[in-house]
């Protein structure tokens, strides 16, 4: 039982990386056995993360939406390390705005990232693992919100909850392939992206609404990670698992 969430001999690839919950998983990853591909627009910001893992580690530039940026990733991940293994498809952003203030250019640039860049990543992660006849995992970060809405984040909640069905369609396709493909939906989560905000006075209104009345941290998150990670969940495929301190229950 101690060996089942052992990740060494598999590589993982973290999009996202550079930081917030990317950084974190991909030193969780690692201290799992796992070697490790980091992936982000900002590669001084891995350079400096791969200073802090004792692993495996290969950095290497990714823009999510762009179809020649992901082309040219996936081609180097299979000139360096062959077909990886785990992928924690994580690449995000958010732009909060009222709907009656949201415009075209906001909607396209948080659905292109965080759906449409998913995907991507996701579709070029399975076509090389099916080549290369390879089970795998694929780990989408989704989000309560893709469960539920909170205001001011039209854009966010339709693309993680568009994330949640991808997730699941995913999975059912590709089971007989025997790649795994789960969700995992973080509540409010404590990064140094959003600490200021949960320092004010309507950081700390959200942090009031969690039954648990705190937010999670980055190693709340560790627990399913290795399990979805891992051959422990081999029999697992299409589950959204939320880590929210409770939030998802609160009453109507």
């Amino acid at each position: 039982m101690n060996d089942i969430f052992d990740l060494k001999g598999k590589t993982a690839i973290i999009t996202g990386a550079s930081s917030g919950l990317g950084r974190h998983f991909a030193k969780t990853l690692s201290a799992a056995g796992a070697n490790v591909v980091i992936c982000a627009r900002r590669i001084q910001n891995l350079e400096e993360l791969k200073k802090e893992i004792d692993g495996e580690v290969l950095v290497l530039p990714l823009d999510v939406t762009s179809e020649e940026s992901v082309l040219d990733f996936y081609s180097e991940v299979k000139k360096t390390v062959g077909s990886a293994d785990i992928l924690i498809n994580n690449a995000g952003t958010s732009d909060p705005k009222r709907f009656k203030d949201l415009d075209e250019q906001s909607w396209n640039y948080v659905l292109e990232t965080n759906l449409n860049g998913a995907y991507r990543v996701a579709k070029n992660f399975t076509d090389s693992l099916i080549e290369d006849k390879k089970p795998g995992s694929i780990i989408n970060i989704a989000s309560i919100l893709g469960l539920r809405v909170g205001l001011n984040l039209a854009s966010y909640a339709t693309a993680k909850a568009g994330l949640v069905q991808l997730t699941k369609s995913m999975a059912l396709e590709l089971a007989r392939s025997n790649i795994r493909v789960n969700a995992i939906a973080p509540g409010y989560i404590l990064t140094e992206i959003n600490d200021d905000f949960f320092a004010t006075e309507e950081g700390q209104s959200y942090i009031k609404n969690i039954p648990m009345k705190r937010l999670g941290l980055e190693s709340d998150l560790d627990g399913v990670l290795l399990l979805l990670s891992s051959d422990a969940s081999a029999f697992m495929t299409g589950s959204i698992i939320p880590v929210d301190g409770g939030h998802l229950i609160n009453p109507l």
